[in-house]
């Protein structure tokens, strides 16, 4: 560790030594083929127009060079201290890869060799032991610069509550930023709050000069008090607080009425955790809001519950309202936006269209014009089930788009279980008989008066944060999904307590028959949609899944789609690949399914190879061009494995 600091900016020599190192690249036009953002884009397309790897050479890929995260050396120095999987999805801009380490270190490396350029750590892990929510997990750092190039900065809102910019060329704070080089971001959310229920673990949004900070949040809560989820926006040069968007209506500020009995004063979360798309010409960002206090009863919020669980178009610069659309009322199943949107212009029915693309854990894709919120196809508000929850609230109807159709298995019926022979089927039957099965939106029950619900999708998804990824040449989405049951049931917290009720424990996987799913396949899968037509253009099982199970292994299925982890998969688009985490198919072992990179051919869905890795990548993966040679680079690994980033390239480098 030592050694990597040294090589930090300490004054005016360390500049000028890693600017003869790197120098030469700033201040130059924005190179093709970099990966400025979490998404590649503003728009969060997460495509890439680069050919050199394509659908006959992938699997000829080697790796050109790693770099294991300098996190394992502080956890090795600070047993208390536990980096989480390795989940950053780096940046590559002007031969450098900029990526945060699951402790919220940011590192600067040479885009060709891996080696370190230079290391910031805002040691984080001296002023707390444990983040809220997830732990020491990190998702990345953002970047921003002048239009000359020549202030080029890179962005972290940190696990201990402060917004840092550095220096992109050296790593060195800029003492004029906030206070001494920092911003507190725990002081300007126009309410007290408890530290060690909030904090900040993803990449901030950039639009033109404003740094828009979103918030992590604890889930579990035992009392209706708790931080607000509100987002705010940070001049990018000087760290002044520009504008402050209350996902949670003060005062009489509109939808301040959808928080019956002024619950608006308490209530808090509604914030936004994961990433943001922006329109940098329109000047807008597109804020994906969670879920309020607290994710399964909301007896002390009744109401709509404006902004939560809606896609919420802010201007950059001022922080106005644009426009809103809610994908839940009175949300009582964790179903927060876990994602940025991905944004792209569609034609459809000969209109050209400036469309924005949420994805959704309940599987469902929300398509509007992303200038005026209008739904490019409508959106029907249906009837839902209700419950007889003590004290609850319940919305009769839910928001339900008509195109594109759901891209999982939304809601659960006997016709799902699993059929692959009548004895397994059988036991499905008498396991179903256990729970409730029903349509999406069945809301939960209190322990002992009923059975408890199966949720499909479960609380994490669906699509969960790694989210999807368009093609903006052919307006196509591309979603890699998950079917992930979980059982639900409700207990009350007595006083002192004021939530009313919770999970306890928290939402569980659904057994099935001998250790299989409950249902039918697949298990997890990509889907491509044409944003034109609103129409399912091919589906592909992203991995083996359990085929190789005992009770499967004399049928010889085909892919089931599934593995080890817990989300669907980070997505990468390229000229005429689609490239997903994890997936390998035709092997024995779940777990080494998983520990891989796969493409598909993304015009039809054909499976096109894996590439073994280490362990399992946690962070989405990424393309960039250096020199002339095309990498693809993916974080892998953390908690108990090691975390590194892992870089591919052709052997010849063409």
């Amino acid at each position: 560790m030592q050694d990597c600091l040294r090589r930090v900016w300490l004054g005016v020599g360390g500049v000028f030594a890693l600017a003869v190192t790197v120098g030469a690249a700033m201040g130059q036009p924005v190179q093709v083929g970099e990966w400025r953002a979490f998404g590649a884009s503003p728009e969060n397309t997460k495509y890439s127009a680069l050919d050199q790897i394509d659908v006959r050479n992938f699997t000829q890929l080697e790796i050109a060079w790693r770099w294991q995260s300098v996190s394992s050396e502080v956890a090795s120095q600070r047993p208390n201290i536990r980096p989480g999987q390795f989940k950053a999805t780096p940046l590559m801009v002007r031969g450098l890869v900029y990526v945060s380490t699951a402790l919220g270190q940011v590192v600067a490396l040479d885009a060709g060799t891996g080696e370190l350029v230079w290391l910031y750590d805002p040691r984080s892990y001296e002023r707390l032991e444990r983040p809220a929510n997830i732990g020491w997990q990190h998702r990345g750092v953002s970047y921003w610069s002048e239009a000359s190039g020549e202030d080029a900065r890179v962005f972290i809102a940190t696990h201990d509550l402060r917004l840092i910019a550095l220096n992109a060329l050296t790593g060195a704070l800029y003492q004029d930023f906030g206070q001494n080089g920092f911003v507190d971001l725990s002081t300007s959310l126009g309410r007290s709050i408890d530290r060690s229920r909030i904090t900040h673990s993803s990449p901030v949004a950039i639009v033109r000069d404003t740094v828009v900070v979103g918030s992590t949040l604890t889930d579990r809560t035992e009392t209706r008090e708790a931080p607000p989820g509100h987002v705010r926006g940070f001049d990018a040069r000087t760290g002044a607080m520009k504008w402050i968007f209350h996902t949670i209506p003060q005062g009489d500020e509109y939808g301040v009425d959808s928080w019956q009995n002024e619950s608006w004063r308490y209530s808090g979360h509604t914030n936004v955790w994961g990433t943001m798309a922006v329109d940098e010409e329109l000047g807008y960002v597109y804020l994906p809001v969670s879920t309020p206090t607290n994710d399964w009863y909301g007896g002390m919020r009744p109401g709509d519950n404006l902004f939560a669980e809606s896609i919420v178009c802010v201007d950059g610069e001022t922080g106005d309202r644009i426009w809103h659309f809610q994908a839940v009322h009175h949300g009582l199943w964790d179903y927060d936006f876990p994602t940025a949107a991905n944004l792209l212009d569609i034609t459809v029915d000969g209109r050209k269209v400036k469309a924005i693309a949420q994805t959704s854990k309940q599987a469902f894709t929300y398509v509007l014009d992303r200038v005026t919120g209008e739904p490019v196809w409508p959106i029907e508000e249906r009837p839902v089930p209700v419950g007889n929850v003590p004290g609850e609230w319940y919305s009769p109807t839910q928001p339900f788009p008509t195109k594109p159709a759901p891209f999982d298995l939304q809601g659960i019926t006997v016709d799902d279980l699993i059929d692959f022979t009548p004895e397994l089927r059988l036991e499905a039957l008498q396991i179903a008989e256990r729970a409730q099965l029903g349509p999406i939106f069945m809301p939960p029950q209190v322990r002992g008066q009923g059975k408890p619900i199966i949720q499909s999708p479960g609380p994490g998804g669906g699509v969960n944060w790694p989210g999807a990824a368009v093609d903006p040449e052919t307006g196509r989405l591309f979603v890699p999904s998950q079917t992930r049951l979980r059982a639900v049931e409700l207990v009350e917290y007595t006083p002192p307590a004021t939530v009313g009720y919770f999970t306890d424990p928290w939402a569980v996987p659904v057994p099935g028959p001998q250790g299989l799913p409950l249902v039918k396949p697949p298990y997890k899968r990509v889907t491509a949609i044409d944003l034109n037509s609103g129409d399912h253009v091919w589906m592909s099982p992203h991995g083996d899944g359990p085929r190789n199970h005992a009770a499967l292994r004399a049928l010889n299925l085909p892919a089931l789609g599934g593995h080890a982890g817990v989300h669907g998969g980070g997505v990468l688009v390229t000229k005429s690949l689609l490239i997903v985490n994890s997936g390998r198919r035709y092997v024995d072992d779940e777990g080494e399914s998983a520990r891989a990179i796969t493409a598909y051919h993304k015009d039809n869905g054909d499976y096109l190879g894996s590439l073994t890795l280490p362990t399992v990548p946690a962070g989405n993966p990424i393309t960039y061009l250096h020199g002339d040679t095309q990498y693809i680079l993916v974080a892998t690994g953390g908690a108990a494995a090691v975390a590194e980033l892992i870089a591919f390239s052709l052997p010849d480098g063409r």
